[in-house]
């Protein structure tokens, strides 16, 4: 039995024993959830190629976006990601330990730090990005342009509503 149709026998299960719930918003919901779950296992795995979890690889990530110098400071890092202050600063104990980041002064206050990605960390996340677009076009390979323009215009309006709760 393959996904879709697990999520079909599911939505069949709730038709007989309750008929009057709203069948198709289950079963659409239940597909946008298992296929985030679907992308989310492909991009960790991403990351365990490289011997990383998937908060060191977003840290990573994030320091490369930012631009050279490639730096930014623990608590921009931590609310740009979501984390603790607590969670990044695992995160970035274990990157330094791997020598893909450094901790420097920053320059307008030098009572605190800033984190800096390496050369090596950059190495590494260019190589990852790279073969992580290609994990992203395989991924959405069954979907046509239109399909796709048409899931991200959707996706979108979906996001804008929930984020307003």
């Amino acid at each position: 039995m393959d996904e879709n149709e697990r999520i079909d026998a599911l939505v069949g299960q709730w038709a007989s024993q309750r008929p009057d719930l709203d069948l198709d918003t289950m079963a659409l919901l239940a597909r946008l959830t298992r296929a985030a779950q679907l992308v989310d296992g492909r991009v960790s795995a991403l990351a365990g190629a490289y011997g990383l979890h998937r908060g060191e690889g977003d840290v990573l990530f994030a320091l490369r976006r930012a631009g050279a110098p490639y730096r930014l400071s623990p608590t921009r890092l931590a609310k740009a990601l979501l984390v603790t202050t607590g969670t990044m600063t695992n995160r970035l104990d274990r990157l330094e330990k791997r020598g893909f980041i450094v901790r420097v002064p920053n320059p307008d206050d030098r009572r605190s730090l800033d984190i800096e990605l390496t050369e090596d960390g950059r190495g590494q996340v260019d190589e990852a990005v790279t073969r992580h677009g290609a994990g992203q076009r395989e991924m959405v390979a069954p979907l046509s342009r239109r399909d796709r323009a048409d899931l991200e215009r959707v996706t979108r309006k979906l996001i804008a509503h929930l984020g307003e709760g």
